[in-house]
Protein backbone atom coordinates (compact mmCIF):
# COMPACT_ATOMS: atom_id res chain seq x y z
CA UNK A 1 0.00 0.00 0.00
CA UNK A 2 1.08 3.58 -0.37
CA UNK A 3 1.32 6.23 2.30
CA UNK A 4 -1.76 8.43 2.75
CA UNK A 5 -1.28 11.94 1.39
CA UNK A 6 1.85 10.97 -0.56
CA UNK A 7 0.18 9.90 -3.79
CA UNK A 8 0.40 6.60 -5.59
CA UNK A 9 3.99 5.30 -6.08
CA UNK A 10 3.54 5.15 -9.86
CA UNK A 11 2.40 8.78 -9.87
CA UNK A 12 5.49 9.82 -7.90
CA UNK A 13 7.66 7.95 -10.43
CA UNK A 14 5.99 9.74 -13.35
CA UNK A 15 6.48 13.08 -11.62
CA UNK A 16 10.17 12.27 -11.22
CA UNK A 17 10.47 11.27 -14.89
CA UNK A 18 8.29 14.15 -16.11
CA UNK A 19 10.99 16.80 -16.69
CA UNK A 20 13.27 14.18 -18.28
CA UNK A 21 10.47 13.10 -20.63
CA UNK A 22 9.71 16.72 -21.63
CA UNK A 23 13.38 17.40 -22.36
CA UNK A 24 13.46 14.30 -24.56
CA UNK A 25 10.38 15.46 -26.47
CA UNK A 26 11.92 18.91 -26.91
CA UNK A 27 15.01 17.27 -28.43
CA UNK A 28 13.01 15.70 -31.30
CA UNK A 29 13.49 17.44 -34.65
CA UNK A 30 10.53 17.75 -37.02
CA UNK A 31 11.01 18.62 -40.69
CA UNK A 32 8.57 21.35 -41.75
CA UNK A 33 7.91 21.88 -45.44
CA UNK A 34 5.43 23.95 -47.40
CA UNK A 35 3.65 22.67 -50.49
CA UNK A 36 2.83 25.50 -52.87
CA UNK A 37 1.06 23.39 -55.49
CA UNK A 38 1.15 20.22 -57.57
CA UNK A 39 1.67 19.25 -61.17
CA UNK A 40 1.39 16.04 -63.17
CA UNK A 41 3.99 15.65 -65.92
CA UNK A 42 4.83 12.80 -68.27
CA UNK A 43 8.17 11.22 -67.33
CA UNK A 44 9.57 12.05 -70.79
CA UNK A 45 8.91 15.77 -70.21
CA UNK A 46 10.42 15.61 -66.73
CA UNK A 47 13.60 13.97 -68.06
CA UNK A 48 14.01 16.69 -70.72
CA UNK A 49 13.88 19.49 -68.15
CA UNK A 50 17.03 21.38 -67.44
CA UNK A 51 18.15 24.49 -65.64
CA UNK A 52 15.60 27.29 -66.02
CA UNK A 53 12.68 24.97 -66.78
CA UNK A 54 9.32 26.15 -65.50
CA UNK A 55 6.87 23.69 -63.93
CA UNK A 56 3.28 24.97 -63.89
CA UNK A 57 1.44 24.35 -60.62
CA UNK A 58 -2.26 23.92 -59.95
CA UNK A 59 -2.20 26.87 -57.50
CA UNK A 60 -3.33 30.46 -57.91
CA UNK A 61 -1.73 33.58 -56.44
CA UNK A 62 -3.83 33.82 -53.27
CA UNK A 63 -4.37 30.09 -52.63
CA UNK A 64 -3.54 28.71 -49.21
CA UNK A 65 -0.47 26.49 -48.99
CA UNK A 66 -0.12 23.16 -47.21
CA UNK A 67 2.16 23.01 -44.16
CA UNK A 68 3.64 19.54 -43.69
CA UNK A 69 5.44 18.02 -40.70
CA UNK A 70 7.53 15.02 -41.73
CA UNK A 71 5.51 14.93 -44.99
CA UNK A 72 2.20 14.77 -43.11
CA UNK A 73 -0.29 17.66 -43.56
CA UNK A 74 -0.79 19.52 -40.28
CA UNK A 75 -2.06 23.00 -41.25
CA UNK A 76 -2.93 25.44 -44.00
CA UNK A 77 -1.25 28.80 -44.36
CA UNK A 78 -0.65 31.83 -46.52
CA UNK A 79 2.59 33.27 -47.83
CA UNK A 80 3.91 36.42 -46.13
CA UNK A 81 6.71 38.44 -47.77
CA UNK A 82 8.63 40.99 -45.68
CA UNK A 83 11.62 42.63 -47.38
CA UNK A 84 13.66 39.70 -48.68
CA UNK A 85 12.21 37.13 -46.23
CA UNK A 86 9.43 34.66 -46.98
CA UNK A 87 7.32 33.22 -44.17
CA UNK A 88 4.10 31.27 -43.83
CA UNK A 89 1.28 32.42 -41.57
CA UNK A 90 -0.81 29.52 -40.25
CA UNK A 91 -4.47 30.05 -41.14
CA UNK A 92 -6.05 26.81 -39.93
CA UNK A 93 -5.79 23.06 -39.50
CA UNK A 94 -5.21 20.73 -42.44
CA UNK A 95 -7.97 18.55 -43.81
CA UNK A 96 -6.06 15.33 -44.52
CA UNK A 97 -8.79 14.04 -46.86
CA UNK A 98 -8.63 17.25 -48.89
CA UNK A 99 -4.84 16.95 -49.05
CA UNK A 100 -4.98 13.34 -50.24
CA UNK A 101 -7.51 14.28 -52.92
CA UNK A 102 -5.16 17.01 -54.19
CA UNK A 103 -7.66 19.71 -53.25
CA UNK A 104 -6.92 23.36 -52.67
Amino acid sequence: MHEPGRGHPAARQLQFQGPYFVSQVNAVNVEISVLLGRSILPMQQLLRMGRGAVIPLDAKTNDEVWILANNHPIARGEIQINDDRIAIQVTGPADVYDYMAGGA
